[in-house]
C-alpha cells in the first residue's frame, strides 16, 4: 500500500527565466539537464572548496525548476544561488509559502493534482510530491524518517555539516547525486579528487541503536579509541560519521551499542571485508 506523508520541514526555491537550466548547470553537482516532468534530479551545492552547503530535489514545473529543499534553508538558498545571477535571465525565490512537499513510498502516488517525480536516489525511497495545498496523507513526518533511515539515506543538515562535509562520505555518488560527466561546477575539484585518488576516509553509515538513541554530535568508539560520530536518528535506527575501517563490529556511542548495517547500494570497496 502507498504511503504518503506531508513533511512540513520542506521548502521550496523556485527558478524561473529562460536561462535556469545553464544557470543552475553551472552551480551543482548534478546534471539539472536530465530534470523533466516525471524525472527528478538529486543534486548539491558546494562551497568554492568542494564542502556541502545544501541539497535538493529539482523538480521541473513546465518554464520553472522548483528545488524541494530544508525550509530552513530555503532563503539561505535563494539568496546565494542570486549572487551568481550576473548578467544571466534567471529569477530566484523562496516560493516555500507556495506549496507542500510531501513523500510517498510502498507504491506510485494516487493523485494528478501535483507535481511528482521518483525519488532519484533508490527505486525504494518512493516519490518527491510538491503541491500547492496538503494532499490526503495516511503517514506522518516520522513515518517517512523510518522509512529514510532504514535504507540509508541522508536527510540534509541532520547529517551533513556545512561547510564541513564531502558528498562522497554521505554516498552521493552511489545515490545518483553527482554528475562526473556534465563539466564543471562549483567545488568539482575536491569531489573528483576525493573519488578518483582513493581519499576517501568516513563514510555515512546505517546503525541499530542497543540503549537510548544517542544524541547528534555524540563521540562514536571502538575499543575505547573515537572512530566517528552520531548524527540523526530515530528510535533504534540512526546514521553515523565513521571511519571506515570501523565499519566491522560493534560500537559505543554515549552509553548505547551501536552495530553498523552498511546497505547494499554502498560501493563494493567501501563495504567492510565478509
Amino acid at each position: 500500500m502507498t504511503q504518503m506523508a506531508v513533511l512540513p520541514e520542506r521548502g521550496v526555491v523556485e527558478i524561473g527565466g529562460e536561462d535556469r537550466v545553464s544557470f543552475l548547470q553551472g552551480l551543482v553537482s548534478n546534471d539539472v539537464a536530465e530534470a523533466a516532468p516525471g524525472r527528478a534530479v538529486w543534486a548539491a551545492l558546494l562551497t568554492p572548496q568542494g564542502k556541502w552547503l545544501a541539497d535538493f530535489f529539482v523538480l521541473c514545473a513546465g518554464d520553472r525548476l522548483l528545488l524541494d529543499c530544508e525550509r530552513a534553508q530555503a532563503a539561505m538558498l535563494a539568496q546565494r544561488l542570486g549572487r551568481f545571477r550576473l548578467r544571466a535571465k534567471v529569477q530566484v525565490r523562496d516560493a516555500s509559502a507556495e506549496f507542500c512537499v510531501h513523500a510517498a513510498w510502498g507504491g506510485p502516488p494516487d493523485t494528478d493534482a501535483a507535481l511528482a517525480a521518483p525519488d532519484p536516489r533508490l527505486p525504494e525511497a518512493g516519490w518527491r510530491i510538491a503541491a500547492p495545498a496538503p494532499l490526503p496523507a495516511n503517514a506522518t513526518p516520522a513515518d517517512w524518517d523510518r522509512h529514510r533511515l532504514a535504507l540509508g539515506l541522508p536527510d540534509g543538515s541532520r547529517d551533513l555539516e556545512a561547510e564541513k562535509s564531502t558528498l562522497l562520505e554521505a554516498g552521493f555518488d552511489e545515490l545518483n547525486g553527482v554528475s562526473w560527466t556534465k563539466g564543471c561546477y562549483m567545488g568539482q575539484e575536491l569531489t573528483a579528487r576525493t573519488k578518483y585518488r582513493g581519499l576517501l576516509k568516513r563514510r555515512l553509515v546505517p546503525v541499530e541503536v542497543d540503549g537510548t538513541l544517542p544524541e547528534t554530535g555524540a563521540a562514536v568508539t571502538k575499543g575505547g579509541a573515537e572512530v566517528g560520530t552520531m548524527r540523526s536518528g530515530r528510535d533504534r535506527r540512526g546514521l553515523a560519521l565513521l571511519r571506515l575501517d570501523a565499519l566491522d563490529g560493534t560500537l559505543a556511542c554515549a552509553g548505547s551499542t551501536l552495530l553498523p548495517r552498511v546497505p547494499s547500494w554502498f560501493a563494493r570497496e567501501t563495504a567492510p571485508a565478509s
